[in-house]
């Protein structure tokens, strides 16, 4: 036990001492800092420059029909659903109304040929531009409005009828994936990020701590064992303090400015519940242990650094398979399909699907149990393996040692 505190003690001052480390976590902070003013630091120049500027006049949309009945109905309408701009009826032809909008003097125009057709003139369409889609239900409801009228329906009466508001309300006895969803992706990708970071991390130390030959003199005097869990949880406390200073910044910044950040979209993002933030602390931790394990074993059997890369390919492959089967099903909107739910139950797998499927599913407690439990024993279990092949593999040089050769060697009576 003293072994594996002195090397959890060592390699924590190491991540503290990396310049590297020590910088991203600042810059992520204020980055997160920077990010969560912004809508105050914009409302603060646009008050500087309303006191010293006179607000803009809004941009005109013209209405042009040949019936000039049509043409003030149909201005009348439009002033009410196009609140942004200052509707007018146009004066003059086609010609003299598309040189207007050349000029700059209109931003669009309607031309309308009947109450149910009509041509849009814009300079530049912009890709965002809804003003037809709009002009469409409007225009539908005129001439809804028209034909009743015609047919002997009183004019308010018409309108009543077309306005009339659908009571609903919606009860969700589950979860709500919409609500639930960006959260849980946030959550899932800085898992993601974090294990390829620092599982990565693990077998680069441990590769260049064999190449510079410190190994075969540490080896010989702590046991394995406390080598590798010391050196895979103080990996994991640095990341897990990194997550928790970044997310604990932006959860502080967004409470100082939750009026100016006022936005469902934000609002999801934030408004965690406890339990689930929970159950990702279980599985981040768990879900790293078990890709640093191997992400160490593997870096113990690199023979040069230039190496790491090749070796711990298939590694990395495999967790980019499960957050790619992750999003998809996310996607989807099915979190419960059979690919998710074999995933849910996989070791290498299971820290993401079944966070996932409890993010934005309703699960059974034991399903939930039966995950963590069969999570827990594998992650132990593939400790202990890798403490066997980081020993014997920290004293293999020359050409890499194939795995089935070291597993042998590992389960060789001693």
């Amino acid at each position: 036990m003293k072994q594996f505190g002195t090397i959890l003690k060592f390699e924590l001052k190491g991540y503290l001492r990396n310049k590297v480390f020590v910088g991203i976590t600042i810059f992520l902070v204020l980055a997160i800092a920077v990010v969560m003013f912004i809508p105050n630091i914009i409302a603060a120049f646009d008050s500087d420059e309303g006191t010293d500027t006179v607000p803009t006049d809004r941009p005109v949309m013209l209405i042009y029909a040949e019936d000039e009945a049509l043409a003030s109905l149909v201005s009348t309408y439009f002033e009410a659903s196009f609140p942004e701009y200052e509707v007018k009826i146009a004066n003059g032809g086609i010609d003299e109304l598309k040189g207007e909008i050349t000029s700059g003097e209109a931003e669009c125009a309607f031309a309308m040929s009947s109450p149910a057709s009509y041509t849009y003139y814009v300079n530049n369409l912009s890709m965002y531009d809804s003003n037809m889609a709009v002009a469409d239900t409007v225009l539908q409801e005129v001439f809804r409005i028209g034909a009743m009228v015609e047919n002997g329906i009183a004019p308010d009466v018409a309108g009543e009828i077309l306005s009339v508001q659908i009571e609903s309300q919606s009860e969700t006895l589950g979860k709500d994936q919409m609500q639930n969803f960006f959260y849980t992706y946030i959550m899932i990708f800085a898992l993601y990020m974090v294990i390829l970071l620092y599982g990565q991390m693990v077998a680069t130390n441990v590769a260049t701590e064999k190449s510079s030959r410190a190994m075969e003199v540490l080896v010989t005097s702590a046991k394995p064992t406390s080598m590798m869990f010391g050196k895979v949880l103080a990996s994991c406390i640095a990341g897990f303090s990194q997550l928790v200073l970044v997310f604990g910044t932006a959860i502080l910044l967004y409470n100082v400015n939750k009026e100016a950040l006022s936005n469902p979209l934000i609002s999801s993002i934030f408004d965690i519940p406890v339990e689930l933030f929970l159950y990702l602390i279980l599985f981040f931790v768990l879900g790293f242990l078990i890709y640093a394990f191997m992400f160490g074993a593997i870096g113990s059997t690199a023979s040069k650094l230039e190496d790491i890369n090749t070796s711990v390919m298939p590694i990395t492959f495999l967790f980019i398979i499960a957050f790619m089967v992750v999003m998809f099903s996310m996607g989807s909107g099915s979190v419960d399909n059979l690919a998710m739910l074999v995933c849910s139950y996989v070791p290498f797998t299971s820290p993401m699907a079944m966070f996932t499927r409890i993010c934005m599913s309703t699960v059974p407690w034991y399903e939930i149990l039966i995950s963590v439990s069969i999570l827990v024993a594998s992650t132990l279990g593939i400790g202990i393996l890798a403490a066997k092949i980081y020993r014997v593999g920290v004293l293999l040089y020359g050409t890499p040692p194939k795995l089935g050769a070291i597993l042998k060697t590992v389960f060789k009576k001693q």
